[in-house]
């Protein structure tokens, strides 16, 4: 969605490995299994003739920071252009998860990005507990009510709001109905920059 709108021109294919989330889970983190799972995926897109490379799970940073250093054509990490976008817009940053671990991984990218340019960030978590699962039961509609909730929640304590995981981005256009800052999605930043 995000390439049609952003690069209809762009030729995507996607690369999928389901078991991921719930090998994290059986393995309590990011094993070394798992960041060579994300690393072998890294080199078969390279392997296809791609010519750039944009991961979709934001829990798995460090892995795709190896994976970065595997593959010669440029990689995002779902959430790198976001992040770059939200410290450009200001020092208060509203983090709007569905899965839990996905808060907590983008609040931290948050602060080293900042720590690396040398600024001082105050980030607020919220998240739409449950609203992951709906989603993926294909409960659209409930899934995106879910998430404006929690982005009202902590919208007027903020400058801006990032939703932290690629698969809330549909609920974009919801939320920024709702609320007065900027509201960035991963796809949307993400593509911009690849393009």
């Amino acid at each position: 969605h995000a390439f049609k709108e952003g690069w209809p021109g762009a030729r995507v294919s996607n690369l999928l490995d389901d078991d991921l989330m719930p090998a994290y889970t059986r393995e309590g983190g990011l094993t070394p299994h798992i960041t060579e799972r994300i690393c072998a995926l890294a080199l078969y897109a390279a392997r296809t003739g791609a010519d750039g490379i944009l991961f979709t799970c934001s829990v798995f940073p460090q892995a795709e920071d190896l994976a970065k250093r595997l593959v010669r054509v440029p990689l995002l990490k779902p959430d790198e252009a976001m992040i770059a976008a939200a410290l450009d817009a200001g020092s208060r940053i509203g983090v709007v998860a569905t899965n839990p671990p996905a808060a907590p991984a983008a609040a931290a990218q948050l602060c080293a990005a900042a720590e690396g340019r040398g600024v001082e960030i105050h980030v607020l978590e919220s998240v739409a507990e449950g609203a992951f699962a709906i989603g993926n039961a294909g409960d659209a509609a409930t899934h995106d009510r879910m998430i404006v909730e929690a982005a009202e929640r902590i919208a007027d304590q903020v400058d801006i709001l990032c939703l932290a995981q690629v698969s809330m981005a549909m609920a974009r256009a919801a939320v920024q109905a709702k609320v007065k800052i900027p509201v960035l999605t991963s796809p949307g930043t993400a593509v911009a920059r690849l393009k």
